[in-house]
């Protein structure tokens, strides 16, 4: 099965088009995610979305800068060059984009990381039951 979920960042304004035969909207886009490692430059992929629904949302709501989730296949394309060689590209066909906010970094820097997802654990208590500890400690304190 190809399945694909990217975190990347919207780099070119959607464009919504249809095809010559059967006037299908379909939307194109390019996006850019972090390298693997820190000294990696950032890779970019062309992202396309079919359907009424899916390509109409996609050119309404997103913009250049805007920073999603996206589910889809992944495939390459070979393309023939007009200089005689063959070409391989890789393309992202879109099933669900969701949105994570508006022009901001993949990763957040170490300085300015939002808490705002984060459980916060109790500090460590010592361990008051120490004469018995066999006993289980109780894990319903656990806050989520």
């Amino acid at each position: 099965m190809n399945s694909c979920i990217l975190m990347a960042q919207i780099t070119s304004q959607p464009q919504l088009r249809y095809t010559q035969e059967n006037q299908t909207p379909l939307t194109e886009m390019m996006v850019e995610f972090s390298g693997l490692r820190d000294n990696d430059p950032p890779s970019s992929l062309k992202v396309v979305a079919w359907g009424d629904n899916l390509a109409n949302e996609v050119s309404q709501n997103y913009h250049a800068g805007d920073q999603v989730i996206l589910e889809g296949r992944l495939r390459m394309n070979i393309i023939e060059r007009q200089e005689g060689f063959k070409e391989k590209r890789a393309e992202f066909t879109l099933s669900r984009i969701h949105p994570m906010g508006k022009g901001t970094s993949p990763e957040p820097s170490s300085e300015n990381k939002s808490s705002d997802n984060l459980v916060q654990f109790p500090a460590s208590q010592p361990d008051t039951q120490s004469e018995n500890q066999d006993e289980e400690k109780n894990l319903d304190d656990i806050p989520f």
